[in-house]
């Protein structure tokens, strides 16, 4: 697509080129790992162009990983994509293509908790070392970048406590002292969409594109988009940490970002409305649903991002104990217990203040009240409203 369309035209046309369809309405599904030439000229074509979308080895991809790869990069506005086995994995290979020993990472104190481990296991192996920042530190954390700094990692929002950081205020300080850091966030929430991470001179934007691009619960893939000083890189270092996803898995992310703009709509609706009902109830002492002004960082949210997804967390008056938590999580009707977010059915887990202390040693925030963190499906929102109701029904038995 050449033209300048709106982001919900984007999402149906793009990735659909002829050469990715081969007349069809969606990509073609193409399978590979040997890609056949006809002659030494096809071959000496394709490994000069491999980097170029040309089928050189079922590695560096086929029409249908073409057809999503080129499905990104016009939504998220990118010079290349790389697809991952999963959001972990799009994470710590974008950190990996740019450190190495004797270098130092800046990431989000309240990173989602795999990528912390990420940090604190492999990349203290590898002598790289990571200083964790409060979210909210703004222009402050110019006094944590230091000579060797290679990396800083956003996430927006916060995982579990969902704090928004004035990402445009710590880009542009961190800027200002070293332009050549690589500045990557976590873009999962905003699905690539809510929130433009490369119009805010961010490099490389990432997604478990498990969550909203697929939107079924049933793919796992990860995704990494990057400007132009990044692309080849990012590239080339993923490409020989072998990373790669199977062909159905690329088509089915196509598929389901072809619905994104609706049920993102649909997603934010009704979670609004679950979380401001929320707000009302005795139980709740705090709505942590970046929409709504009791969630730190609220402004910036309002200032920055185009609209809200389906995830956020709320935080009890009480600490559950475990026949409180055994009686409140094991009877919902309607929402499911289990990892994972950004699909049509409603999700929800639970977390203790201690836990939430221990992966978030340098926030000052402190819980006293067990953390329920929700996903709001598709489901009527009134149904889902009485289902929390009666979850906090059996709180009083």
């Amino acid at each position: 697509m050449k033209k300048k369309y709106a982001e919900s035209t984007k999402f149906i046309h793009s990735g659909r080129d002829r050469k990715f369809t081969l007349g069809s309405v969606n990509s073609v599904i193409q399978r590979a790992s040997s890609l056949v030439f006809d002659s030494l000229a096809d071959k000496k074509y394709a490994t000069i162009n491999r980097t170029q979308g040309a089928l050189f080895y079922g590695r560096r991809g086929t029409l249908t990983h073409f057809a999503l790869q080129d499905l990104m990069m016009e939504i998220e506005g990118g010079e290349g994509c790389y697809l991952y086995s999963c959001g972990a994995a799009a994470v710590s290979n974008a950190i990996l293509s740019f450190v190495q020993a004797g270098d130092h990472v800046l990431m989000t104190g309240a990173a989602y908790e795999p990528t912390q481990d990420f940090c604190n296991q492999v990349l203290k192996k590898l002598q790289v070392d990571t200083t964790y920042y409060d979210p909210l530190i703004g222009e402050k954390i110019a006094s944590l970048v230091q000579p060797n700094t290679k990396v800083l990692f956003l996430e927006a929002p916060s995982s579990l406590t969902m704090e928004v950081p004035d990402i445009p205020t710590i880009v542009k300080t961190v800027r200002n002292i070293n332009p050549e850091i690589v500045i990557m966030i976590d873009n999962t929430w905003a699905a690539g969409v809510l929130f433009n991470a490369l119009e805010y001179d961010i490099d490389i934007s990432i997604q478990a594109g498990t969550k909203y691009l697929v939107g079924h619960s049933d793919v796992m893939i990860g995704t990494a988009v990057a400007n132009k000083r990044c692309w080849a890189q990012l590239r080339e270092h993923s490409y020989l940490m072998g990373q790669t996803v199977s062909a159905d898995c690329a088509y089915m992310t196509s598929r389901g970002i072809r619905t994104l703009d609706i049920r993102l709509k649909q997603h934010q609706e009704k979670s609004i409305e679950v979380a401001r009902w929320l707000v009302e109830q005795p139980e709740v002492k705090a709505v942590y649903h970046p929409a709504l002004p009791s969630c730190p960082g609220h402004e910036f949210f309002k200032r920055d991002f185009k609209g809200a997804s389906g995830l956020f967390s709320f935080e009890l008056h009480q600490k559950l104990n475990q026949a409180q938590l055994e009686r409140f999580m094991n009877h919902f009707e309607l929402f499911s217990m289990a990892y994972s977010w950004g699909g049509f059915e409603s999700l929800i887990l639970y977390n203790q203040p201690e836990e939430i202390a221990r992966i978030r040693p340098n926030i000052q925030r402190k819980l006293t009240g067990t953390l329920i963190r929700v996903h709001i499906g598709l489901e009527d929102t009134q149904d889902l409203i009485n289902d929390l109701k009666a979850g906090f029904e059996r709180l009083q038995d």
